[in-house]
Formats: C-alpha cells, structure tokens, sequence
C-alpha cells in the first residue's frame, strides 16, 4: 500500500513539470545537459523536496565555512545550506524556497529591485521585480525575487564574460522548459557579476504548486 502511494505521488509531481519544470520529484536530477555551462558552477538544478523548492547549486572554486545554515530574510520558512561538495575542492549550497512563503509570505509586497548593482533584470519588462538580498561569507548581494509570474535568484560568482555583457539561455528540468538562466558580466565598476536563474510562475505553474502545498498544510 505504501508503494502506492509513492507511486502516486510520484505521478502527481511529474505532471506538475507542465510549463514550469521546476519540478522534477526529489527522484529526478532537475538538470538538463541543453543548459547553459556556467565556468566554475554546476548546476544550478531545481528539484522538489516536499513542500520546498530545492535549489542545488556547486560553486568550484569557492571554499565557505561549511556546515552552515542561513535563514533568508523575509522568507520566514526558507533557508540556505552549505557544505563540502564530496566531488570537488568547492562548495554546494542548498536552497530550500518553501512554498509558505511564496503563497503566503506577502514577498510581492517587497520593494522591487534591479540586478545587484543596478543593472535591470534580463527577460522582464519592468527591468524590477520585488526582491530581497542579502550577504553569505564571501558572496555578496544574494538576491531572490518574487513576482506575479516569477521567481528568480541571484548568485554571485566571478564571470570573465565581458563588462556589462549578459548572456541569457532558456532553462530545462529535464526536457521541460522551466524558465530562464542568465550569465552576468561585471559592471562598469568590475563588481556583481553572478548568474541569474528565472523560473516560470505563471497561473497554470501557481495551481499546480498549491495543491503541492495543501498537501502539506
């Protein structure tokens, strides 16, 4: 009876990767060979994990202090995870996005901002979306962004791609499109360069998603 209902579940959440992918099961790898390479990352890779969001991210060439949990500020229920990557000399982060938050943590009601630095966002009209950013050891101005139709992190990393260039490729979970994932360059200024991931929240996204989170609510 209990593999069932794993089965079934497991169905449910596959279906769910219509126009969003941003959702494979905690089964799946939520990674596509078609995204673009990011020098000195792996990943990122969007999975879910109950009712969270799960965001895996391995940064290379950065050594931070592991074992560490940060709360996101405003997103109550949230938080990143950091720890040795087993695979390399670098770090893997962990971000955990619960979906309490995105639905009821009035996150839309954030003051919008830009790219760190200014710069206005890749693939959205208004250049803003409402946002929150923060600073983890060496990595300065964490940003994640929420708004009607997105949801979207900001990670820096040190890209030689270019003052002011941006690079921007369509994101898959598997073969299924989730949203966008961009390289940014460094500024005029030689700072904020990171990259820059947009998934697709959009209304069909929202209701699939909701019945994810009253399934643990």
């Amino acid at each position: 009876m209990k593999l069932m209902n794993f089965a079934k579940t497991k169905n449910f959440l596959l279906t769910m990767l219509v126009g969003l992918a941003l959702l494979s099961t905690s089964c799946g790898d939520g990674t596509s060979s078609a995204n673009l390479q990011i020098p000195g990352v792996k990943g990122p890779t969007v999975t879910m994990q109950q009712d969270n969001v799960l965001i895996s991210i391995v940064l290379e060439n950065v050594e931070l202090q592991g074992g560490l949990r940060y709360n996101i500020p405003k997103y109550e229920n949230s938080y990143i995870e950091i720890s040795p990557d087993l695979q390399s000399s670098g770090t893997l982060m962990s971000v955990y996005v619960s979906l309490k938050d995105v639905f009821e943590g009035n996150l839309d009601l954030l003051d919008p901002q830009a790219l760190p630095g200014g710069r206005p966002l890749p693939g959205v009209a208004s250049g803003k979306l409402p946002a929150v950013a923060f600073t983890i050891q060496k990595l300065r101005n964490v940003s994640f962004y929420l708004g009607p139709k997105l949801f979207g992190i900001f990670m820096p990393v040190n890209l030689d791609i270019g003052t002011n260039n941006i690079i921007s490729a369509r994101f898959y979970s598997g073969k299924i499109r989730a949203g966008n994932l961009s390289m940014v360059g460094k500024d005029q200024n030689g700072e904020n360069s990171g990259f820059l991931l947009l998934l697709d929240m959009g209304s069909s996204v929202k209701k699939r998603l909701k019945k994810v989170y009253k399934r643990y609510n």
